[in-house]
């Protein structure tokens, strides 16, 4: 069947493809109102939220970027796997059933419409929004880089256009995200979501046994990194102690930020049946971290044992292992898998962007709702894939960043913004919209400095993890020293479920 690998795995990223377009079509017929557009009609079952959810946290972050950092850092990265059952606890017992009470309450079809409720303070609601938006930029670009490599290795390999550059596979992988998001918006994605997570499941074992398979003389891939750099296969890996802590610190409590993700909650049918949704998660998201850890430290001692030429780029540590490696009919159905999830994240980003540009932005500053909102929310959809597309190629093209590390940078940015705002603030009502204000605007500040001006941070520290702990003090310090908050009554009832 090797013969047939190049013809196995274009057929596959074909049906694909063919896929996307009915599941935009299907969504289309499906979405007839901005709730439908931005909460899927808040209308979705146990396994479509449970799976959703996971996905959106592996996608092109953990199939490209994942391998990607474990190739080049070691075990470092292993910090940001564990933090899955912890992270996803902090968030559904903070943020999950909450935000659904707010959502059946007072029919909110966003993130910063809950925001504006709980403060009460149009301020506010702006802040998050454009939080979001900035986050959004950072994190979509993540996905496109994603799609566009994986794309890129895919065509050039197979021969079937062997001289392709990265800028025309990040228009390729645009312009079919551009039809898939503008059509079906967030039903489109969560339905993806259900295909390709149970993809990832299968795959994430199948390539685990395939991985622990394919490191010739008979020694061990991890005896191989052992010799060559002991550092690297150590529990902190090349980065250190101090650098995965504040990994673990920053992916673990920013859980419960991550706007794509706490959004879920409130699209759930029921909320009797929230309690099950982190088991599916958890165990979703622990099965196809496999394929993270796996494929990282396979690629790098095939490399160092001579039996793979030195990638390129770690990103390519994936595709290439597939590629080479898998069963034919493994990597096709895997890449599939893999596009798909990154296609239904990057929709998912561009969903919670557009409803912050066109419904919650433009309310925070006194305008009423757009005639036609459904419409302006596909306009600017399709805005803003375009310009995180030119993002994604110029931070590849200028910084050579990693997909993991540009994903880091994004679950940073709202990690350090919206955990004290929504995750805090909805828990807590000691919590004024002063102190929420000046948590989201110094944690951007803080971020966007640090990536803009390059800032080196002693001991590997993350500046995600510098961010969200000065927001969080800032927070709490501010709130302490205000007058207590005057609640409505239906806000304080929530608060008190």
């Amino acid at each position: 069947m090797d013969a047939y690998r190049n013809t196995i795995l274009l057929v596959c990223v074909g049906i694909y493809t063919v896929l996307c377009v009915v599941v935009g079509m299907w969504a289309l017929r499906r979405t007839r109102s901005v709730r439908d557009f931005f909460m899927a009609g808040r209308d979705l079952g146990i396994i479509v939220t449970g799976v959703a959810i996971f996905s959106s946290t592996m996608s092109g972050f953990g199939f490209v970027g994942g391998p990607g950092l474990v190739y080049s850092m070691g075990m470092s990265s292993v910090w940001i796997v564990l933090t899955a059952a912890v992270g996803y606890a902090i968030s559904d017992f903070l943020v999950g059933k909450r935000l659904r009470l707010f959502a059946g309450l007072f029919d909110t079809v966003s993130l910063p419409d809950v925001v504006a409720i709980r403060y009460n303070s149009q301020t506010t609601r702006l802040l998050t929004g454009v939080a979001i938006l900035l986050g959004v930029m950072g994190y979509l670009a993540t996905q496109i880089l994603a799609m566009a490599t994986v794309l890129q290795s895919i065509l050039q390999n197979t021969g079937f256009v062997p001289g392709v550059g990265l800028a025309a596979c990040i228009a390729i992988s645009c312009s079919v995200l551009v039809f898939y998001s503008v059509t079906g918006g967030i039903v489109a994605s969560v339905y993806t979501d259900l295909f390709q997570g149970a993809i990832m499941i299968v795959a994430g074992v199948l390539v685990f046994l395939t991985a622990l398979s394919v490191v010739e003389g008979g020694e061990s891939a991890t005896a191989i990194l052992l010799r060559d750099d002991p550092e690297s296969i150590g529990p902190w890996g090349t980065l250190g102690m101090i650098g995965c802590l504040s990994w673990y610190f920053m992916f673990s409590v920013g859980c419960a930020g991550q706007p794509h993700l706490i959004t879920k909650a409130m699209m759930i049918k029921r909320i009797d049946r929230y309690r099950y949704i982190p088991l599916v998660t958890v165990i979703g998201y622990s099965v196809t971290a496999l394929l993270w850890i796996s494929i990282g430290l396979v690629m790098r001692a095939l490399v160092l044992q001579g039996a793979h030429p030195e990638l390129a780029n770690a990103d390519a540590a994936a595709p290439a292992f597939l590629q080479t490696y898998a069963h034919p009919l493994l990597a096709g159905v895997v890449f599939a898998g893999l596009l798909a999830a990154i296609m239904s994240t990057a929709d998912a980003f561009l969903n919670i962007g557009a409803a912050a540009l066109v419904h919650d932005i433009p309310r925070a500053l006194g305008r009423g709702p757009r005639t036609n909102e459904l419409w302006w929310a596909r306009a600017a959809t399709l805005g803003l894939a375009v310009a995180a597309a030119l993002f994604a190629f110029y931070s590849h093209t200028v910084n050579d960043r990693l997909v993991a590390l540009l994903g880091a940078f994004g679950w940073g940015t709202f990690g350090a913004a919206l955990v004290p705002a929504v995750a805090i603030g909805c828990n807590w009502k000691r919590a004024t919209p002063l102190a929420a204000n000046v948590a989201i605007v110094s944690s951007l500040v803080i971020n966007f400095s640090i990536e803009l001006f390059d800032i080196s941070i002693p001991n590997g520290i993350h500046g995600g993890t510098v961010a969200l702990l000065v927001s969080l003090s800032l927070f709490f310090v501010i709130s302490y020293a205000s007058k207590p908050p005057q609640l409505t009554p239906e806000v304080e009832a929530v608060m008190d479920f």
